[in-house]
């Protein structure tokens, strides 16, 4: 029987930036047009959806890498892995205990959403919703999980990027703005940052495995120059609204911290020095969504 300790680090804690940076920054975003179109801001309001949103990313986060650790155990894809440590294919735990564990996490999700919104009354978000608990499941589940034919990238671009940031600012103030999609581009190109990071360490056993992902097909020359474009251009995507708003400046504290990430992966790093690369690229998502919501704010 798998321990807490081991069920944590199945959890894969490191992805768990990927999960707080579109809350952050859609937050940003719903605070700055408040401000904007009445001059002040309702607390009230934006406290307990900005944490229901935050609830709904990190349970639906920490379900798809249960379901992710299930659905690659039970193929095999995971008996030969040199990334963080697997539930399913270390055999810790059963594989219907990991997927008892990624629906209990999936339906957390479901029901905090709903409640998220059912405070801002927009029902239509049932169906973003709905769309992102398929995605999270059919990214390695199922007969064609869309993660081995090289779409994993773009879900997470859509769901931790558009979905993700428009959905949480929508929710506390229903105004869409050019902001909010340049804002939702930046962290969806660094969620897939973390991603490329992820399945360039994997290419080799992939490949074997039959995990077609989008680094197995561009190649470890293609998938390196795509993760370098994913860390950097968010950081051009914010000069419109560093003009707009002169305290995004601020993000350009969290520049430096793209050295590290970019020197190791065109340096050639591979296979476990890789895995030091996935915190620094999570650390660098992190920063950059709170150093935004910071100068939204302001």
């Amino acid at each position: 029987m798998a321990s807490l300790s081991q069920w944590v680090q199945g959890a894969r804690p490191k992805t768990l930036p990927a999960a707080l940076a579109p809350v952050a920054a859609g937050t940003g975003v719903a605070i700055w047009q408040l401000g904007e179109q009445s001059g002040t801001v309702d607390w009230a309001l934006v406290v307990p959806r900005a944490l229901l949103a935050l609830a709904v990313s990190f349970s639906l986060q920490i379900g798809v890498n249960f379901a992710n650790d299930y659905s690659d155990g039970i193929r095999g894809t995971d008996d030969d892995r040199v990334g963080p440590f697997r539930l399913t294919a270390s055999r810790a735990a059963a594989p219907g205990t990991v997927r008892t564990a990624a629906i209990g996490s999936l339906a957390a999700g479901a029901v905090f959403g709903l409640v998220l919104i059912a405070l801002a009354q927009i029902w239509w978000a049932l169906l973003a919703g709905a769309a992102a608990l398929a995605a999270a499941w059919f990214y390695t589940g199922g007969k064609k999980p869309y993660g081995y034919l090289g779409l994993g990238e773009l879900f997470v671009f859509v769901f931790f990027g558009l979905v993700a940031v428009n959905g949480t600012a929508y929710a506390i103030t229903p105004h869409p703005s050019w902001v909010a999609l340049l804002v939702s581009c930046a962290i969806g190109l660094l969620a897939v940052a973390l991603m490329l990071t992820n399945n360039l360490r994997d290419i080799p056993t992939d490949a074997v495995s039959g995990k077609r992902t989008l680094a197995v097909r561009l190649g470890q020359r293609g998938t390196r120059v795509l993760h370098t474009v994913t860390v950097l251009a968010p950081f051009v995507l914010m000069v419109p609204v560093m003009v707009a708003q002169w305290t995004v400046l601020l993000v350009l504290l969290a520049l430096p911290l793209t050295l590290g990430p970019v020197r190791a992966v065109l340096g050639g790093a591979r296979g476990r020095d890789l895995i030091p690369v996935l915190g620094r690229t999570g650390r660098l998502e992190l920063v950059f969504s709170l150093l935004l919501l910071l100068g939204l704010c302001l």
